[in-house]
Formats: C-alpha cells, structure tokens, sequence
C-alpha cells in the first residue's frame, strides 16, 4: 500500500500503485535529470554546472539510462481495444478487420 500526499493541500491518495520511473529515482538524480533536460542534453553545460568532467557525467547519464525501462509509446492495441474503437467511430470496419487479422 502506497501513499502519496499533495503538498499544501489536504490531499492524501491511498492505493496499491507503482510511482512512474522518474520519481523512483533518487533526487539528487531527479535534479541531475532536470539539469540535463533544461541544458537541452549539452554535456559541456552539465560539466560547467556540476564542476565534474565529460566523462562523469556520461558515466552517471549511462548509470541512470540503465535503472530506467523503455516504454513503448504506440503499443499495439489489443482486440477489445480495436473493437471499442470501432464502437465509437473512430474507425471504420475495413480498419478494425485489418488491425485485428495484424494481431494473429
């Protein structure tokens, strides 16, 4: 059981849930992320921020690059999925039987 709260609110969420891959991480990692996104992916820009080298600073992006998965961003839907999409109209029939007979 996982508890998350909303600072400043009187807000609490209780559940069984897994917190997203980012928050998981450490938050000297969590800031070192948000420096490296904000540098847009510079190394010569970390290395000035940190005060390390290049090749602390590739070490520490393969390091986390590691402890993360990669999410499929289009994955492929599954036959209720096709079949709702089809309910609502998003698709036409010759579409949902080609997506469907591609899941065979």
């Amino acid at each position: 059981m996982e508890r998350v709260r909303i600072i400043g609110k009187d807000i609490a969420i209780e559940g069984a849930f897994e917190l997203p891959q980012l928050a998981r991480l450490s938050s000297e990692d969590q800031v070192f992320i948000i420096a490296f996104v904000r540098s847009h992916g510079s190394i010569k820009e970390m290395e000035q921020i940190f005060g390390v080298s290049y090749p602390t600073i590739k070490s520490r992006l393969n390091r986390i690059g590691k402890s993360l998965e990669f999410v499929d961003t289009n994955p492929t839907p599954s036959r209720t999925e096709i079949l709702d999409r089809l309910q609502r109209g998003e698709i036409k029939a010759e579409d949902a039987i080609r997506e469907l007979e591609a899941l065979s």
